[in-house]
């Protein structure tokens, strides 16, 4: 089956007791068994739930994945996928990395024995030249937040695998029906569903797919012990949203290329960060490894005051400034101040994250409104 009746389809069956066409929402802690150790394969909601159950089958298929655990965030998935090593293991990540798995990866893992180095991954030599005997994952995100870095999957998985390490891809940004890592070689794909496959800004949900059993074992088990799961409601409006992954993501790409295309010839635009053109360093292996180049769009200004960034995110009429990213409606926000606001200084300057940075979430409505608002806006600064 294609993209858009898997979309659809994965996952759902009529319900049994009524022949309702969607999932219903089984908002129940728990089920009544016949016996101690007979249950209709469900006894707890935390261990399982049969909402959940149908997204999880979903997003699984939409990944070309066998397995897939849903979390309560995106960050509740990446804490469990690191959660699989153990002290000592050292982890390789992109210098170029959402500002709250930085966070997460620092503040939080670091004290418990894990190392980090953040290096620059647009190729898969500089992948290699950071390992050590110690490294047992290879934390990829592409494209990259906020800068639109492109990451070769299907390299640098063949990089960690030499090295018999887990290679995890952030999918959040692509999306699947961009672009599918676990088919390039990867072990994990994380998704923040909270963005492209929630679509709506109306939940928070993240989910971690694989095709390794023993990896799958292992995420489950840690679903259901640390208790980060997802409500009934939540993963109904998760599978709301991704009946329609493919017809949103198609006109986010359209907007975003149009946008793109208009910032980067506009006199008061410095540079503008989209994997789309040409002179995207890494466009050929965007190209290679996505079917379009997404929704998100980054740029900088040329007067490169703070004041200037601020002037502009403060003045759109449809742009609404927000964190965030994915819904139908469009976004504007300012990293260094809201998103990557985490990460010291000296670290995002090094990643190339400027002061002035503008991130653009590119929504659904209609493109000539978009640009006229960005016109406008621009007109401010």
């Amino acid at each position: 089956m294609k993209f858009g009746t898997i979309a659809i389809h994965a996952g759902q069956e009529p319900d049994t007791a009524t022949g309702a066409v969607m999932t219903p929402i089984y908002q129940t802690s728990t089920f009544v068994q016949s016996a101690p150790t007979v249950h209709k394969g469900y006894d707890y909601s935390r261990a399982g739930n049969p909402t959940r159950s149908a997204l999880e089958k979903n997003l699984a298929a939409l990944e070309e994945g066998k397995y897939c655990s849903a979390f309560s965030s995106g960050m509740g998935a990446i804490d469990a996928v690191v959660r699989l090593l153990r002290a000592g293991d050292h982890v390789v990540a992109g210098n170029d990395l959402y500002g709250g798995t930085y966070r997460l990866f620092t503040k939080v893992f670091e004290q418990f024995g894990l190392a980090f180095d953040f290096i620059n991954m647009s190729t898969p030599e500089n992948v290699r030249a950071a390992l050590r005997p110690s490294t047992k994952m290879v934390w990829i995100e592409t494209p990259t937040n906020p800068l639109l870095g492109i990451v070769d999957i299907e390299a640098v998985s063949k990089v960690a695998s030499s090295a018999g390490a887990i290679s995890v891809v952030d999918n959040t940004f692509a999306t699947p029906f961009l672009q599918r890592p676990l088919g390039l070689g990867a072990d994990v794909v994380v998704h923040s569903a909270t963005k492209y496959i929630g679509g709506h800004s109306d939940v928070i949900l993240g989910a971690a797919m694989t095709n390794n059993k023993e990896i799958a074992e292992k995420l489950a088990f840690l679903q259901k012990s640390t208790g980060a799961v997802p409500g009934p409601f939540d993963c109904f409006l998760a599978i709301r949203g991704t009946k329609t992954l493919h017809l949103r993501m198609q006109r986010h790409c359209e907007n975003a290329r149009r946008v793109a295309e208009f910032l980067v010839t506009h006199p008061k635009v410095k540079h503008v960060n989209y994997p789309g053109f040409k002179e995207h360093p890494n466009h050929e292996i965007a190209k290679r490894q996505m079917s379009d180049f997404g929704g998100m769009v980054s740029f900088t200004l040329k007067n490169d005051s703070l004041s200037a960034a601020e002037k502009l995110v403060t003045h759109t009429e449809i742009f609404a400034l927000a964190e965030s990213l994915g819904g139908v409606e469009s976004l504007i926000e300012h990293p260094a101040s809201m998103t990557h606001s985490s990460l010291p200084k000296k670290v995002r300057l090094q990643s190339g994250l400027e002061d002035t940075l503008i991130r653009l979430s590119v929504g659904v409505e209609d493109a000539e409104d978009l640009l006229a608002d960005l016109k406008q806006a621009l007109a401010q600064v």
